[in-house]
């Protein structure tokens, strides 16, 4: 049987080869995208884990850390106890360390200050050896900026000389910005915010209990990324290597008959058709392969998490291989011999084309559950608001329910698809009308198979721009959303510019001219912090200089007639947030003469720029300079970044699963559209031989399609903008908003193109429903 198996899948004319051929190219295309997907996922916890070298003396990294406050005083955490084991395992001479941010031209610079204590010290992956006194390593990134850049704007912050550059070991992506500066062990151990350690951290982002704020990807990240991929491109990928195995299956359903009704016996007609159908799986998941290592290079270059990768990130496990090796060619074994089912029953009802019975209304029950989970978790009992539920738990709360709903309009697709013929039924007009509705009754579970890919697509979609877009709408009102948010430097200090105890109440002489001197300085404000408050106040009050004020429109202006007022900035907002721009705001005056301003400790030091590269850098650099610390100066926008930050991520990630998912989609679509072309070229052809125009054969192809995809894409966008909506009254207790045009945009452009990959087979139709298809079938 085996052997006539292969002999039925290759000699049967250029019909069998064109099918084999088909069915290849589909599997191969979605082969070559689960492998893509398989990889990408390995790429994100590859790219984490770059990171975990930077959470060195942070609490939770297995790397032993002493923090010390100004002057190396008094340790701020204690280590932990796998800080504790890693000291044991340590080197003898420990190492100080310091992480801090810079930022330049909006992209955020990772700078570790580093001293050796002795010959053993640690050296962090990607050197060689460590930098000594003077002299500093940079990813080629950075070193490139540094190349091309004034030293002014740049180069000026970083004291030494370049003498190498840090090797892909420590690089989370091939752009990132980092540089690791070399300090006598002496000068550096009186700085603040400096920590021993006898080891360099190994432990993740993902893994870590208190992590480097901005560093890599957190443990609920990971959860997240992992999740979205798996709902929102396994399921279009998965239906769409179905697809592409049931190429022809009606052709071959007949032949299967035929097969019977002379006496083969429904194991030999199992096997056959596992065989015709493993070989051009096998075929296909080969040339898969090939596709998924030719397309590798330009892949990686796709900034999936916000951040290209490495191209030998997107990496394989042998288990991977395997999987998808010996995993597509017996899922299709699978789904022929689910598909002979009905030929087994009764070959005589298939070769008759018994029509199957229509769908149930139960079919909505699915649907109806995940919604119902959905709005359990929202308003009922509202796990989002409840700290105590792990995000493990929300996670796969609202997973399960996203899941599900995806399961339920698979479920229920043919059933809309039904109501949708007996509605095209009752109001045709037209013969191509008719005969579109009536093949759509006779078979709604073929009709929604052809558009369910695009129809999940759409749902994920709708569901990831309603969240991001919604939450960017509580945003849009920040300060960094106007161009004097991106031309204004601030500078904070929690404790005063020295960060200690002690306050500062004015700025030196030289740092005020180096700042008032640079071009494109427009002028400086100095904030300063009220003398009574109440300390449970967020923002707590300022007070400023209205003269002063008024040369930093960013932050608003000064109520008439007044000499000072009390300012509340708030730089940055939380992921979720509603704040007015500063620059609408009317501070009230403050009860605060002038003479008693100069005497109050400085707060803020904002530096206003006609918002030039090198206004706006020269400032930070002669900021940074004056005042190290952790974080930097920074404008506006960037505050607003960074405490976005995880919002932006989310953005990416949206747009990564909306351009993957449609094309996937698209692609299901073609394949389903060209295989009922082959199943049906002998019923069309009789057609056309009795007098029916081709341009009548094409709306019925096109109506078919068209018809049950646009009703069913409404359907679809109306469940995940409602899948939305729970999802942020259940997590962050917001409610949606409506997208924007740019949404609409999106689905009508999507349907534009499905309707094209429709009419892009058009072509195969005159040529095979010529009179000689009808004469030899």
């Amino acid at each position: 049987m085996i052997r006539l198996g292969l002999r039925l899948a290759v000699a049967g004319g250029r019909e069998a080869i064109s099918r084999l051929a088909l069915i290849a190219i589909g599997v191969a295309v979605g082969a070559a995208l689960l492998l893509t997907t398989v990889a990408s996922l390995h790429a994100v916890n590859t790219q984490n884990s770059r990171y975990a070298w930077l959470e060195t003396t942070f609490l939770g990294s297995n790397a032993p850390a002493a923090f010390t406050a100004s002057g190396g005083s008094a340790p701020l955490s204690p280590p932990s106890s796998a800080s504790s084991a890693a000291s044991r395992a340590g080197t003898s001479d420990p190492l100080w360390w310091r992480l801090r941010a810079d930022y330049f031209r909006g992209r955020e610079i990772g700078r570790v200050d580093v001293a050796a204590t002795g010959p053993g010290s640690p050296v962090p992956p990607g050197l060689a050896r460590l930098p000594g006194p003077g002299q500093f390593y940079a990813s080629p990134a950075l070193a490139r900026l540094l190349r091309d850049t004034p030293a002014g704007q740049l180069g000026d912050r970083f004291p030494g000389r370049l003498v190498g550059q840090i090797g892909s070991a420590a690089l989370p992506a091939p752009n990132s910005l980092l540089v690791i500066i070399g300090h006598n062990a002496a000068d550096l151990s009186q700085q603040d915010d400096v920590g021993q350690v006898t080891a360099i951290s190994t432990t993740t982002p993902a893994a870590c209990a208190t992590c480097a704020l901005g560093v890599g990807i957190n443990d609920n990240g990971m959860t997240l990324i992992l999740s979205v991929v798996i709902a929102a491109l396994l399921f279009p990928l998965l239906i769409f290597i179905a697809g592409a195995t049931r190429l022809s299956a009606a052709r071959r359903e007949q032949r299967f008959a035929a097969m019977r009704l002379i006496g083969a016996t429904p194991r030999q007609m199992s096997v056959i058709s596992a065989v015709e159908s493993s070989v051009a799986a096998f075929a296909g998941v080969a040339a898969g392969f090939g596709l998924f290592y030719v397309a590798r290079p330009a892949l990686a270059r796709i900034p999936f998490t916000g951040q290209p990768f490495f191209t030998g990130d997107l990496t394989l496990s042998l288990l991977d291989v395997l999987l998808v090796a010996v995993g597509i060619p017996a899922a299709a074994a699978v789904a022929a011999h689910v598909a002979l089912r009905r030929v087994n029953i009764s070959p005589l009802g298939i070769a008759r084309r018994v029509t199957p019975r229509p769908p149930r209304a139960w079919r909505v029950i699915p649907l109806a559950a995940g919604l119902g989970e959905l709005g359990y978790c929202a308003y009922i009992a509202d796990i989002g608001a409840d700290s105590d539920t792990s995000t493990h738990l929300q996670a796969a709360a609202f997973l399960t329910g996203i899941l599900a709903t995806m399961v339920g309009l698979v479920i229920a697709g043919p059933w809309l698809t039904m109501l949708c013929s007996r509605l095209m039924a009752g109001r045709a007009r037209r013969a191509a009308t008719l005969i579109a509705a009536r093949r759509l009754a006779d078979n709604p579970h073929a009709g929604f198979r052809a558009i369910s890919g695009l129809v999940l697509a759409l749902f994920v979609s709708t569901c990831a721009i309603g969240v991001v877009t919604t939450i960017a709408a509580y945003n849009g009102g920040t300060a960094g959303a106007v161009a004097a948010g991106r031309s204004t430097v601030v500078r904070t200090f929690d404790n005063g510019p020295t960060g200690s105890t002690g306050s500062t109440t004015s700025v030196p002489t030289v740092t005020w001219r180096a700042l008032t001197s640079i071009p494109g300085v427009a002028g400086v404000t100095l904030i300063r912090r009220a003398p009574v408050f109440d300390p449970r106040e967020f923002p707590p009050p300022g007070i400023v200089s209205c003269a002063e004020l008024a040369r930093a429109p960013a932050l608003g202006r000064c109520s008439a007639g007044t000499g000072t007022a009390t300012i509340r900035p708030v730089f940055g907002g939380g992921f979720v947030h509603g704040a007015s721009p500063l620059a609408d705001t009317r501070w009230p005056a403050a009860a605060v003469t002038g003479a008693d301003l100069g005497r109050l400790p400085l707060s803020s030091i904002v530096v206003a720029t006609d918002g030039s590269r090198s206004a706006v850098e020269r400032a930070r650099t002669v900021l940074d300079l004056a005042y190290p610390s952790t974080f930097p100066p920074q404008t506006l926008t960037e505050f607003d970044a960074r405490n976005a930050q995880q919002l932006d991520s989310y953005r990416q990630l949206a747009n990564v699963v909306i351009f993957t998912s449609l094309p996937i989609a698209g692609c299901g679509l073609a394949v389903s559209v060209a295989g009922g072309l082959a199943d049906r070229r002998r019923p069309f052809s009789l057609l056309r031989l009795t007098g029916v125009p081709l341009a009548v054969l094409r709306w019925i192809i096109a109506l078919e399609a068209a018809v049950p995809l646009v009703i069913t894409a409404a359907v679809a966008a109306g469940i995940g903008l409602l899948a939305a909506h729970l999802f942020l009254r259940g997590q962050l207790s917001e409610n949606l908003q409506p997208p924007g045009a740019g949404y609409y945009l999106l689905v009508l452009a999507g349907l534009v193109a499905s309707l094209a990959v429709v009419a892009s087979t058009m072509p195969l139709l005159a040529r095979s429903t010529g009179p000689e298809t009808a004469r030899n079938e």
